[in-house]
């Protein structure tokens, strides 16, 4: 019993420490800048709340607008082919924008007065607001191409390292990657439980000391992820002193594998299109906004994918396609909507803290099936992986299902109390989606390995927007099925108390159940239909 145990744990966690390389720290730490990106939210939220009159019209056209730098990723990643020798200034330029936005806001709170007398409030904020996606989005680019140069091609001696060392070494990279950068959103979700703990209770002043520490401690963001590029040249400059010590060649540290990267103009006209489609949806405000910008991004997508994918041979083109396919289906699928969060908060009386405290326990785990789930991923064909990954999205949804019916009512006399309402949803994270970062990881050190050496950022970013539509797709369902079926929350008359809509949470179990079979369904079926067809993916 022992020995089984003892080879789990190095398989998952002594074999993970194995693997870690110092190479793999720069792009890990533009990645956890990332995550801890958004310390600022809920901050953001109650200034707008406490200072500005915006509207909350006025607000979700600002969050169109802020959305539309990461429709510029796929020019942007081919822009990092392109200029791959010199990436690294996109990030300190992803930095400097980040800071000015972070500045801004500290400004904002800090001394409103000031900044007042030079133009509006609302101005400064507008401009904040826009800052910090543009710079996220040039040093995401970048992060990406970072990981596949991170991982070495050759052992310490000079030899080319084997196919399966190459697969299990990618696999581990990206991994870590999406583990640094939920890593970052864990960070946040402490500081915020601390940090916000009793706020309510201050005067405006104390809040607003609050605020802008919040926003001083953020400036680590931009400090964290050019640390990351400059240790990246330190590490490169001293590899190269190593090598040429011992008589190694160094093309392999000196020259990025691959002919240079020819521009190909398609990936920013479509880039170009994608942002001017947004534009003239948003600004002109037609009927069926959602499904005009989905379906039109999505051919722009298809057609730069193809354009993509004529660089591998067609067996490894058909595989990727496949596994694109899988991918975006597993993502796509809907959500049960915010009628789930609104029993939980009205019918079994869970408050704002509590959920945070859910928010973190689901990073938590997500974590953990991460490194569980990585010696699996590495070793097992990409088809049984999301197999794998469908079967624990299903029973993920069940505690959700289980919570409406009132399972807690049973569970609860029979353990003294243990097992409540809130012990329960500790085990639900389906909400959350956390599997959707895992299953990137397998379609992303595929790229990580495949991709020509010339074109790695380009298929990092033409793919991830590709599985990025798939969040669209579940959004689009997840409404299509909150219109069939309903869920109300009761809302009342501020001035008068009067009930103006009342709470209707009676088809909320139908639409939880329907939401836990399309979880497996979906997925399922894509995977039998693509292992039937020339998409099937062996690897």
């Amino acid at each position: 019993m022992i020995a089984p145990v003892a080879r789990w744990i190095d398989a998952t966690v002594f074999d993970l420490a194995r693997q870690m390389r110092w190479s793999y720290l720069p792009p890990l730490m533009v990645y956890l800048a990332y995550g801890i990106s958004t310390i600022t939210g809920i901050v953001g939220t109650f200034f707008v709340k406490e200072y500005l009159g915006l509207s909350a019209a006025f607000l979700a056209g600002l969050a169109f607008w802020a959305g539309l730098p990461w429709a510029l990723k796929m020019p942007l990643g081919h822009l990092v082919d392109i200029i791959w020798k010199w990436k690294g200034a996109l990030v300190w330029l992803g930095a400097g924008l980040v800071a000015c936005s972070l500045g801004t806001m500290y400004l904002l709170v800090a001394a409103p007065d000031s900044m007042a007398a030079v133009m509006p409030v609302e101005a400064w904020f507008i401009a904040a607001t826009l800052l910090m996606p543009c710079g996220l989005v040039l040093q995401d680019a970048v992060a990406d191409a970072m990981s596949v140069e991170a991982v070495p091609t050759h052992d310490v001696d000079g030899n080319e390292l084997d196919a399966h060392t190459s697969r299990a070494l990618h696999t581990t990279m990206q991994t870590l990657g999406r583990i640094a950068l939920i890593g970052g959103t864990l960070i946040v979700s402490a500081i915020n439980i601390t940090v916000f703990a009793g706020v309510e209770d201050l005067p405006q002043v104390a809040k607003a000391e609050i605020y802008a520490r919040i926003y001083a401690i953020a400036m680590i963001v931009p400090l964290i992820s050019v640390s990351g590029v400059a240790l990246a040249a330190w590490q490169r400059r001293r590899a190269l002193a190593d090598a040429r010590a011992r008589g190694i060649d160094t093309a392999h540290l000196e020259k990025r594998p691959g002919p240079p990267t020819e521009v190909n103009p398609w990936y920013f006209i479509g880039g170009g299109a994608f942002v001017a489609l947004s534009l003239a949806v948003g600004l002109l405000n037609v009927p069926f906004a959602q499904e005009i910008v989905f379906a039109g991004s999505m051919a722009i997508v298809i057609f730069l994918m193809r354009q993509l994918v004529q660089a591998l041979e067609p067996g490894q083109a058909r595989m990727l396609i496949g596994t694109a396919l899988i991918v975006f289906v597993f993502r796509a699928v809907p959500l049960p909507g915010p009628g789930a969060t609104w029993f939980v908060i009205d019918g079994l009386g869970f408050d704002a803290q509590f959920l945070s405290v859910l928010g973190l326990i689901a990073a938590l785990l997500t974590l953990a099936a991460m490194l569980v789930l990585r010696p699996y991923m590495a070793e097992r064909r990409l088809t049984r992986v999301y197999l794998v990954l469908t079967i624990i999205a299903g029973i993920l949804a069940l505690p959700n299902i289980a919570l409406y019916y009132g399972i807690q009512n049973i569970t609860a006399p029979l353990t003294f109390g243990i097992v409540d309402a809130r012990f329960i949803a500790v085990l639900d994270t389906a909400a959350e989606s956390p599997l959707s970062q895992i299953a990137l990881i397998p379609m992303l050190a595929w790229i990580a390995r495949n991709a020509p050496g010339h074109l790695k950022a380009t298929f990092f970013a033409v793919m991830a927007s590709f599985t990025n539509l798939a969040l669209s797709a579940s959004s689009l369902g997840t409404k299509y099925l909150n219109q069939v079926f309903l869920v109300t929350r009761e809302v009342t008359d501020p001035a008068t108390g009067t009930v103006t809509v009342p709470a209707d949470y009676s088809q909320l179990g139908v639409l939880l159940i329907v939401v836990g079979a399309l979880t497996v369904a979906l997925p399922l079926l894509t995977i039998w239909l693509v292992q039937g067809s020339r998409l099937r993916t062996s690897d």
